[in-house]
């Protein structure tokens, strides 16, 4: 285990056969360096506004419910 923790992956067999892999799991970085984003930022694709707020508006529901109606 502590291999595996470590990166390693190994394959797991009965008989000669493999029937598994035993793998790390990925972890997933919670903070992202601020020079990462911004060069990421640079080559994202452009957004347009107006067609975000389309999408969002035919989604979401934009009349609030009344808790008092019934």
């Amino acid at each position: 285990m502590d291999a595996v923790q470590r990166g390693q992956a190994f394959t797991v067999t009965r008989d000669g056969h493999s029937i598994g892999e035993l793998i790390p799991l990925r972890r997933r970085r919670r903070f992202v360096p601020r020079e990462e984003f911004a060069a990421m930022s640079r080559t994202a694709p452009d957004i347009s506004l107006d067609a975000f707020r389309a999408d969002q508006d035919s989604i979401a529901e934009q009349e609030a419910d009344d808790p008092y109606a019934r």
